[in-house]
């Protein structure tokens, strides 16, 4: 080995464990997460599991406050990230396959996914359609049918605005199910799904489209009945008793995964910082006890990687899109 080449390498080694060390070095001061909804949903889920998670593992000093920023399904909370909070280092956002559909979509005005700073994933929540417990519909074939006959006598609430990714999850069992037409289908947009659920039980709407770990706590409390899961195959533990859409004759899939993101001007020090922490939460025994019990599926990506899935996301759900007309 040359001296030139020697003298490569001991730079590349310093000045990864220098990153190494600034990463290790920052500790936020005032942790926050923002979840782009009110409380109850996934993006609540998400903010307040891996923040007293973080504190559990010994990975942040002080407990990450939570604030739940609601509106235009999430673009409020980008709109102030990317505004007024572009330098804060202590911030994270909760992020979903919801997120990546609004920017999609161009639905948050003015903003690009580029300015923000993608952290890491913490496991993909497949989507679920619900009805109250007492419902007369026994399962998705026949609330497909009912839409097909009448879509007027079937409304369905979902956590995120028209277009959305609970929206698109409806309408991928639609589709499948032979409905031409998927506009025809009575979609209603809430703040969060734990709002949607409020309707279904008061009698407003029919059916309920959201994720696995925004419904555990409902289907807990015996208020809503899992009709379906879009997921390849049933899931495991508490969720094993839920049937997935393909084994009714429905081939949808919809994985909602989830993630954070952090604001544009977040130094890189913080940024690895960060990246590292929840990459070690993700590894964790504990985690993973977490995301068995909350029907989570693996997704493990972090940094570059995690940024790079969430521009092919984007450009997936953007061809979905126009496909069935929600964008030109």
């Amino acid at each position: 080995m040359t001296k030139a080449s020697r003298l490569t390498i001991a730079a590349a080694f310093m000045a990864t464990f220098a990153a190494g060390a600034q990463s290790q070095g920052f500790t936020p001061e005032s942790p926050e997460c923002i979840a782009p909804a009110n409380p109850g949903g996934g993006w609540d889920f998400t903010c307040r599991q891996v923040g007293k998670m973080l504190q559990d593992e010994g990975l942040i000093e002080k407990t990450m406050q939570v604030v739940n920023l609601a509106g235009g399904g999430g673009g409020v909370a980008f709109a102030e990230v990317v505004n007024k909070r572009n330098d804060s280092n202590d911030l994270i956002v909760a992020a979903s396959s919801a997120t990546a559909t609004r920017l999609a979509q161009g639905a948050y005005p003015g903003n690009t996914m580029e300015q923000v700073r993608w952290l890491a994933s913490v496991g993909a929540d497949y989507g679920v359609i619900a009805v109250a417990a007492d419902s007369e519909i026994k399962d998705l074939p026949e609330l497909l049918e009912k839409i097909k006959t009448d879509p007027t006598s079937v409304s369905v609430a979902g956590g995120s605005a028209v277009g959305g990714w609970d929206h698109l999850k409806v309408l991928i069992a639609a589709n499948a199910y032979g409905i031409d037409d998927v506009r025809s289908v009575k979609y209603i947009a809430f703040d969060g799904g734990g709002e949607a659920v409020t309707q279904l039980l008061a009698g407003s709407v029919q059916a309920f489209t959201g994720d696995a770990s925004e419904a555990k706590g409902f289907v807990d409390s015996g208020d809503i009945r899992v009709i379906a899961v879009l997921a390849p195959e049933r899931l495991e533990g508490d969720f094993a008793d839920f049937p997935t859409a393909k084994e009714q004759g429905v081939d949808a899939i919809g994985a909602n995964w989830r993630g954070f993101y952090a604001p544009g001007g977040m130094s890189d020090e913080a940024y690895d910082a960060w990246v590292s922490k929840i990459g070690e939460l993700y590894a964790s025994d504990q985690w993973k006890e977490v995301m068995a019990n909350n029907g989570l599926a693996p997704l493990d990506l972090q940094g570059a990687d995690f940024e790079a899935f969430v521009a092919d996301n984007v450009a997936e759900i953007a061809a979905i899109s126009r496909e069935i007309g929600i964008i030109k």
